[in-house]
Parts: C-alpha cells; sequence; structure tokens
C-alpha cells in the first residue's frame, strides 16, 4: 500500500469497530478471509489485530506528554533560518533547514554545533509548524487599528463587487492577470480585462509592470474603447 494511502489511528480503530460486527457473524472459513483484509488494510501484523479486535477500539488519551525533542538552540536556528527566507511555510523551509544553517553559520548568523546541525537535517515537517507557533507566542504583536481604521483607503476607492448579471449599462468588472511564468520578479507583462458586464464587451489592454502611473494610462486606454460610458465619473490621474 502507498505511503500517502495510510490510514491514521482513528481511522484505523474505525474499521476495526466495523470489521468486529462481520467477525463476530461470519463462519470460520470467512473469518480467516476478514484476518487477511483487516491485516492488509491496516498493516498491522496479526498479534496486534487479535490483541486489539476483542478490546475496547475507542482511543485513550496520552497518559503521559512527550518531552521536547529540540531545545532553544534548534528553535531560534529555526528563527534565524525563517526570517531569511522571509517566513515561507513550513513545507518549503524544512527542507532547506541543513544546507542554509550552515550557510548562515559561515557568515556568522548563528552558531552551530554538530548536534544541532543533526537535528536540523533530521527534523520532519509537521515539526516546523509547532516550532514556529511557539516562537510566535514570544513576539510581541503590534496594536490592531480594527477594521474601521484600516479599510478608509479602501473604501475611498469607488470600485465594489457587483453581481455577474446586472443589467443596467455602465458597470465593469476589472481584472489584472499576470504573464510572469513560475517567478514573479522583476519587471514583467500584465494584461488589463475591462468588462463591461451589461453588454459583455471586452477590452484588453498590455502594460509592462504595474507601476501607479502605468495602471492609469491603461485604465484609461481601455474605459475609453468600451461602447457604453461609466455610470461613476473616472477621476483623471497625472503620471
Amino acid at each position: 500500500m502507498p505511503t500517502s494511502a495510510k490510514l491514521t489511528i482513528a481511522e484505523r480503530r474505525n474499521y476495526l469497530a466495523r470489521m468486529r460486527l462481520r467477525y463476530v457473524c461470519a463462519a470460520r472459513v470467512a473469518r480467516r478471509q476478514l484476518w487477511d483484509a483487516m491485516e492488509a488494510v491496516t498493516e498491522l501484523h496479526r498479534k496486534s489485530l487479535i490483541r486489539l479486535l476483542p478490546g475496547d477500539l475507542t482511543r485513550q488519551p496520552r497518559r503521559r506528554q512527550r518531552a521536547r525533542r529540540y531545545g532553544a538552540g534548534v528553535a531560534d536556528a529555526v528563527r534565524v533560518i525563517a526570517e531569511s527566507l522571509d517566513y515561507v511555510c513550513a513545507a518549503g523551509l524544512a527542507p532547506n533547514l541543513g544546507w542554509l544553517a550552515q550557510h548562515l553559520a559561515r557568515h556568522g548568523e548563528l552558531t552551530l554545533p554538530e548536534p544541532r546541525r543533526v537535528q536540523l537535517n533530521s527534523i520532519s515537517r509537521s515539526s516546523v509548524p509547532r516550532l514556529l507557533e511557539r516562537l510566535q507566542q514570544d513576539q510581541r504583536r503590534l496594536p490592531r487599528q480594527g477594521p474601521a481604521r484600516a479599510n478608509l483607503v479602501p473604501r475611498a476607492i469607488p470600485m465594489k463587487r457587483i453581481a455577474w448579471d446586472i443589467a443596467v449599462p455602465g458597470h465593469f468588472a476589472v481584472d489584472l492577470v499576470h504573464h510572469c511564468g513560475p517567478r514573479a520578479s522583476g519587471a514583467y507583462r500584465h494584461r488589463l480585462q475591462v468588462l463591461a458586464v451589461a453588454p459583455g464587451w471586452c477590452e484588453r489592454v498590455a502594460l509592462l509592470g504595474r507601476s501607479y502611473g502605468v495602471m492609469a494610462a491603461a485604465f484609461r486606454r481601455g474605459v475609453a474603447r468600451l461602447p457604453c460610458a461609466s455610470r461613476t465619473p473616472i477621476t483623471a490621474v497625472s503620471s
């Protein structure tokens, strides 16, 4: 069975609970086939299945919590590496911990003893989010302004979402398409799409970059080609 299809502990217990009803009602020959099926699905040894099936299949809470495997030194190294990679996700951070720690240690950004280097190379992807969550709890949070003050600038722009089947001319839907390929760094081409919803007329304008002046000129050019005027006056923008 492939690794991605392995059952979790809870799924395994639920499966065994269902199979126990079939096992009790089955004949002797059929029970042997059920043992083979349960062994193949759960990937447990038959002796383990014999111990589990007659007992209580509800998962018991852990009596003793596991001790932390990675200390403060590993957590501090993960913090420095995450900051240097601009806080990428855990799936992108975990495979790069080992070599990037050596690179940062050569430049004096962190200390890297041999045990710590081994731990960074063996840390799992599931452990990285827990370390990052523990580090974020110690960081000081900035005071929140609230949605009223945070949305002052967007509220001043005469743009909002409209219904897709609006029948009154003069309403536009705008979309900006990036033609950057796999990387979004540097200047590359964009396509500004201005759609007049009521007549269904669409205008496309090609532009290089997405700076303020370039976007303003492209927007004015696309709106000027449309067959209907905007219901909201478009303010002229000086480049």
